[in-house]
């Protein structure tokens, strides 16, 4: 189960790109390592993260994924590289995200990602700082903002749901 909200905030800079900042929390029911293993399984984002057509840890441990999203009336596939940083397992670390969208735009930032445990569950808190380009920063903060909480709300459902679910026959996560 899955409890917590999030807050955003959109402003236009004067080159055009669009600044953001997003914080959230989330209270999710399992163990902190099990959460900090599932958010470090290729796999696992995979499955929960809507559009994702591919997701894989490179050798230097970052990612590399690639998602179709809907921002707006602006339809494109995303490729993203997110190399992590300050890693405190299980309690927290940085990631530093460079994502493309081709003509359509662009965004750069980072998330930090602190998780408590709390009772027999998790809670997961983060704070995005991001800069959009392109196209993507041309439409107003409001369908930014709300497409960028969508995909928020819609990921941590899904993560909420991969400790719902029994666990599998070899006592792992549902995956």
């Amino acid at each position: 189960m899955l409890s917590g909200g999030i807050l955003g905030r959109c402003a236009l800079t004067k080159n055009g790109d669009r600044l953001m900042e997003q914080s959230g929390e989330h209270r999710i029911l399992s163990g902190r390592e099990e959460v900090w293993a599932a958010l470090n399984d290729p796999e696992v984002l995979a499955k929960c993260i809507d559009g994702c057509q591919s997701m894989r840890r490179l050798e230097d441990g970052s990612f590399a994924a690639a998602v179709k999203a809907k921002v707006g009336p602006i339809r494109a596939t995303f490729k993203a590289n997110l190399r992590l940083a300050d890693l405190h397992p299980p309690q927290s670390y940085l990631i530093h995200a460079d994502v493309n969208g081709g003509g359509v735009g662009f965004a750069k930032g980072t998330a930090k990602v602190f998780l408590q445990a709390d009772g027999a569950a998790t809670l997961l808190r983060y704070e995005i700082s991001a800069r959009v380009g392109g196209k993507l920063a041309q439409l107003g903060s409001r369908l930014v903002d709300g497409a960028a909480r969508k995909m928020a709300a819609d990921f941590f459902a899904a993560f909420s749901q991969e400790f719902a679910a029994p666990a599998s026959a070899d006592g792992g996560l549902n995956r």
